[in-house]
């Protein structure tokens, strides 16, 4: 793996490459770490409630210490082992399932005193081994833009970063990116659905955020990996964001999370020459969310079908 030359980035637009599930597990981790170092990620976003996260977080450290990138908090509300108690939300210890936490949102019943604490707590745990706060906040399975969760997450900003220094990711796409993806597309059309809530937030308290999401996919291995990337790249907004999920399967993984060989998958593809192609193709390096500071965010109607920014790119 090799990073691509900086003379290149006079010629191209930034856009961020994000790898999601930092702490996972080991082979997730330290995959990772290895493409951040041969300049092919430029974000990776972390799991702190779990175990891997406080073993893995020197490895990270060194890592952008030498090549910097922006280090996140993955907010982690589904499917695992709490920080907290999170009473009303958790269940024997365990964080629900997307399929439980859903419902719950969209009825508007979440509890949000235990959002709030989960929320600092990893947060604390975020800090106490990075001994910085995160450059930005997303969410696993995206739970950050739901409605129950969006509002906490603003409110702790606010309060927390008073600076407006820490990011969001912006889930948010217009209709007419979706569609000419032709990918995943119900999946993209509801989680972009979804984010408008907190797209509009961030944009009343003028919280920093990518303008442009994309990496959604079904991780069925029907269509190749380099031509749903290509596809992520093309059209991919004014401040674009792409999430990836690449890492090595071990036995810790396979132990909590479904998300298995495809992530070998991904990390095959960035690791190639192939995607710094595909990079150079797009007309596109990646960058950090610094970059995009310069850069005024694409105005809309909030509408999620509506295509204003697709002039503005």
């Amino acid at each position: 793996m090799n990073e691509q030359p900086s003379s290149d980035r006079r010629h191209t637009r930034p856009i961020i490459v994000c790898a999601d599930d930092y702490g996972i597990a080991p082979g997730v981790s330290e995959a990772i770490a290895g493409l951040i170092a041969a300049g092919r990620l430029s974000a990776t976003s972390c799991m702190t409630p779990l175990p891997d996260w406080k073993r893995h977080a020197g490895l990270l450290r060194e890592t952008v210490a030498a090549h910097p990138a922006d280090v996140g908090l993955h907010l982690t509300l589904t499917d695992h082992a709490p920080l907290t108690a999170a009473a009303g939300l958790a269940l024997a210890g365990r964080l629900p399932s997307m399929g439980r936490l859903l419902p719950r949102a969209l009825a508007r019943s979440l509890p949000r005193q235990a959002i709030r604490d989960e929320l600092r707590a990893q947060l604390d745990a975020f800090e106490d081994a990075w001994n910085a706060p995160p450059a930005y906040i997303d969410g696993h399975q995206h739970a950050h833009v739901l409605p129950g969760i969006r509002e906490v997450l603003v409110a702790e900003l606010l309060a927390r970063y008073p600076s407006g220094s820490v990011w969001v990711r912006d889930c948010r796409e217009p209709l007419a990116r979706c569609v000419r993806r032709r990918t995943a597309l119900p999946k993209a059309l509801l989680i972009s659905s979804l984010g408008l809530g907190l797209h509009r937030l961030l944009r009343r308290h003028s919280l920093p955020a990518n303008d442009g999401f994309a990496g959604l996919h079904d991780f069925s291995g029907r269509v190749p990996f380099r031509t749903l990337m290509q596809s992520f790249l093309a059209g991919s907004g004014p401040r674009p964001l792409v999430h990836v999920h690449p890492g090595r399967v071990d036995d810790e993984l396979r132990a909590c999370d479904v998300l298995t060989t495809p992530r070998e998958t991904e990390l095959a593809y960035l690791a190639s020459p192939e995607f710094a192609e595909d990079l150079a193709s797009a007309g596109l390096h990646p960058a950090r969310f610094a970059d995009f500071r310069h850069q005024e965010p694409a105005m809309s109607s909030g509408n999620p079908t509506d295509t204003g920014s697709e002039s503005i790119r």
